[in-house]
């Protein structure tokens, strides 16, 4: 069957509603921090409080791999929709939770949901447009998780003080059903080809070894110490069931992960990139807010305010990034000036101490947002280029799935550095046994409770153990920097995509609706 033809207007409000299926995905994943104690006071279960995040984040790492290959082999229209029905159905689910242990369980079917369509954002907007066209449209696609960054938190905070946290939930089902009214009519691709083998061992080994990844990094330094055995088993599970995956993938005859797709050297960087611009952007910003509160001195509003920097420049750099490629053809430089103005960033932030204005933070901050925006799309980009267009979606999902394995890693790792770098500041700068518990600091009432001698002894500890953390986020940043200047100058490839029309086409203006397809 011949690829239905998509019109640029068509191809406009797909976009859009893809836009929009994104943002409620990247939103959920943060809408909940603000909302988390209420939730608490009405159902219990503060002992499984963190699992309300962590079930959600688990779900989307397991999926976003497994839903790319899927979509390449049964067709990306099938996934994004049934990725859609599965996280408006999870989200009422979740607004009816009547007690903790539902809650959980039903944020890990919302989570499943978001997976797939965050999956199918990349995915299919590289089979709507042409490469160097993609760039610009990947670059606005940014957009979805630098305002879920800032107004989730916002958004769950108003949400619980003037209605209810339930509808924290309940208000996807609107913009869901909105994204799914334009995209069951408007989006058109044609189906995949041949029969589809789905590779099940692959499924279940990457889904056990993401799960043992993504318990590792949100239980270690936190829930259980470094060196206890739950940490260790789970470091030992993961390592041993990816090695497991990588052979079995090798002799699989459609894998979920292609080995091919790493002897392409552009790949192989790509993937590189977006590991350590994970940690180094994602990662490390999880930790900014508490420097601002603990160093600084200001409110937790006040902290998200100074985030504001940063935000705004890994947007324009991305939106940037994506006209440049649009326009020139040009990208291979830009992963390496990414992860350069990341590590300038990290090494100016490491000069901060308590007498830093909130200026000048934000000047530090918005240099590592320039630097982690500029390569955030353009990895992407550089994979599915490289990519055949059979491995279209998993090469983008793959990618993505680095991002989030770096972000992991990284908050992980930088959290236990912090900690045991305050504890050993402490001593020294803290009267014995005036410190408060690190998990402490981030509590308003603890800080402002305390004597202006041990305050300004904590703020001085902190200040140093900042030092250590990014010292620490350098080795990543660096490292990413030296894998982006093996990356080869390779045009973006001039091929039509199937379901779409060459804009500049004088058909593309008179072409009609088109057959239908669903795929």
């Amino acid at each position: 069957m011949s690829s239905p033809e998509m019109t640029p207007r068509r191809r406009l409000w797909a976009f859009v509603a893809l836009m929009l299926a994104g943002l409620m995905a990247s939103l959920d994943a943060t809408v909940l921090g603000t909302a988390l104690p209420t939730i608490v006071g009405e159902l219990g279960g503060l002992d499984r409080i963190a699992w309300v995040s962590t079930a959600y984040v688990l779900a989307t790492s397991v999926t976003v791999p497994l839903s790319g290959r899927l979509g390449d082999q049964f067709g990306r229209k099938p996934v994004l929709l049934a990725g859609l029905a599965l996280f408006l159905a999870g989200s009422a689910a979740c607004g009816a939770a009547p007690s903790m242990d539902w809650l959980i369980a039903l944020r890990a079917v919302q989570g499943a949901g978001a997976g797939c369509l965050l999956a199918s954002l990349f995915a299919v907007t590289g089979e709507l447009f042409e490469p160097r066209e993609r760039a610009r449209y990947q670059g606005w696609s940014a957009l979805n998780f630098a305002v879920s960054s800032i107004a989730g938190p916002l958004v769950g905070g108003a949400l619980t003080d003037h209605a209810s946290w339930r509808w924290a939930f309940y208000v996807n089902l609107p913009l869901g059903l909105t994204a799914a009214a334009v995209l069951v009519p408007v989006l058109r691709l044609a189906r995949p080809r041949g029969r589809a083998r789905v590779d099940y061992p692959g499924i279940v080994l990457l889904g056990a070894a993401a799960t043992c990844f993504t318990l590792l990094t949100s239980w270690a330094g936190t829930r259980h110490a470094w060196d206890s055995p739950v940490v260790l088993g789970l470091a030992a599970a993961t390592a041993v069931l990816a090695a497991v995956w990588a052979a079995a993938e090798r002799r699989a005859a459609e894998p979920i992960i292609p080995p091919r797709l790493f002897r392409d050297r552009s790949f192989a960087v790509a993937s590189a990139v977006a590991l350590a611009g994970g940690a180094t952007g994602f990662g490390l910003a999880t930790y900014l807010p508490m420097f601002l509160q603990t160093v600084g001195g200001v409110r937790a509003t006040g902290s998200g305010l100074l985030l504001l920097p940063m935000t705004a420049g890994l947007v324009l750099a991305s939106i940037a990034a994506g006209q440049y490629i649009s326009r020139t053809g040009r990208y291979h430089r830009l992963p390496a000036l990414s992860m350069a103005l990341s590590a300038a960033g990290i090494a100016l932030m490491a000069t901060m101490d308590a007498r830093t204005s909130p200026l000048t933070a934000g000047l530090f901050m918005a240099v590592l947002g320039l630097g982690a925006g500029l390569s955030q799309q353009v990895v992407v980009l550089i994979a599915q280029n490289s990519a055949p267009p059979r491995d279209l979606g998993a090469a983008g999902s793959a990618v993505f799935a680095s991002r989030m394995v770096g972000t992991a890693a990284g908050t992980a790792v930088f959290g236990g550095v912090l900690s045991a770098r305050f504890a050993a500041e402490a001593e020294r700068r803290v009267p014995a046994g005036a410190a408060p518990a690190f998990d402490d600091l981030a509590r308003p009432d603890v800080l402002d409770g305390l004597s202006a001698p041990v305050r300004d002894g904590v703020a001085e500890a902190f200040a140093h153990a900042y030092t250590a953390l990014f010292a620490t986020a350098l080795v990543p940043a660096l490292a990413g920097l030296a894998a982006a200047l093996l990356l080869r100058n390779t045009p973006p490839a001039v091929r039509r995509p199937p379901g779409a029309l060459d804009a500049t086409s004088p058909r593309a203006a008179s072409a009609g609706p088109g057959p239908r397809s669903g795929g």
